[in-house]
């Protein structure tokens, strides 16, 4: 790949990753939940901070 190349020049390594495919469902039960709702809402709170 040509990025790869590109780090490589830099000095980076560039490491085999396994190929991870993506959950359509989100469970957002139970305290891992809660901790992205969490996180989020703080995220987004940052965002649009009103002046």
């Amino acid at each position: 790949m040509m990025m790869n190349k590109n780090i490589e020049l830099y000095g980076v390594k560039v490491v085999a990753r396994p190929k991870i495919k993506a959950e359509k469902n989100l469970n957002l039960s139970g305290g891992s939940g809660k901790q992205i709702v969490k996180s989020e809402t703080k995220l987004v709170l940052r965002t649009h901070r009103a002046c």
